[in-house]
């Protein structure tokens, strides 16, 4: 009988953010499948789970998912964690979980810790509608992406580096104008979790001011919905014209 692979979310900042199912699931897998097992180590060693860890990253994971996959099928309870948040946003998983659906093997997701989400929500922005767009490619397709976005009418979800927040914003303001409302979300959950609000334009002379740190989310809106302005008068002179149309076509007709 095939085994089972749990993904599990790991807090993205407080500790305290793990739930107690999680724990469990950790503690009773026979396996943890880890991003980088030192810093998973760190919460293991927190909450006292001994399970054995294996590294499963972007670098081996195409090297790593058959023998997982042989695991589960001889039977093996395997728990998947990365880094931080719920694996295969932006972290490895996308991959392994195919992999057990092409088996027929049963993956279930915790319900738990991701960055985009309090982000999206702090932002103030619309959230019954968006997009998340994770990391933009860095070189190619990069311009060509964000182009295509200048008019998505739903509010955009992106991850970015601190390194590269200015000039992302930049590119963001450069297609979709500086004016267009904006928030930059960074180290949720930990002591320095701080929001800035306001439009790209601001956003860019706050942190070109103030080196950005952290992990960053930024949520930008989405574009405003065109509306025709409507005519009344035009309407209603295009109505009479059109019965005085009609009165004429049927005298003629009974003329003729």
């Amino acid at each position: 009988m095939a085994g089972k692979l749990y993904i599990v979310p790991t807090p993205i900042g407080n500790l305290q953010d793990m739930t107690p199912r999680a724990v469990e699931v950790l503690s009773h897998a026979d396996l943890i499948l880890a991003e980088d097992t030192r810093t998973s180590s760190v919460v293991m060693q927190h909450f006292g789970i001994t399970t054995p860890m294996r590294s499963h990253h972007k670098f081996n994971e195409h090297d790593t998912v058959n023998p997982v996959v042989q695991q589960l099928m001889a039977g093996s309870t395997i728990a998947l964690v990365s880094d931080a948040g719920t694996p295969g946003i932006s972290d490895p998983g996308f991959l392994l979980s195919r992999e057990c659906r092409r088996h027929g093997i049963e993956v279930e997701t915790l319900p738990g810790a991701t960055a985009f989400v309090p982000a999206l929500v702090n932002s103030g922005l619309p959230c019954d509608r968006f997009t998340f767009e994770g990391f933009l490619p860095q070189k190619k397709g990069r311009a060509t992406r964000i182009a295509a976005l200048a008019t998505e009418p739903r509010t955009m979800v992106f991850y970015e580096a601190p390194t590269r927040l200015v000039k992302t914003l930049q590119q963001l303001a450069d297609a979709m104008g500086s004016d267009r409302e904006a928030s930059v979300c960074r180290e949720i959950s930990k002591i320095h979790d701080t929001t800035v609000h306001g439009t790209l334009g601001t956003l860019i002379e706050h942190f070109t001011a103030q080196a950005p740190r952290g992990e960053i989310v930024i949520v930008v809106a989405g574009a405003p919905e065109r509306v025709e302005r409507v005519d009344k008068y035009a309407q209603f002179k295009h109505r009479a014209t059109t019965q005085q149309e009609h009165i004429i076509n049927d005298i003629n007709n009974e003329t003729h």
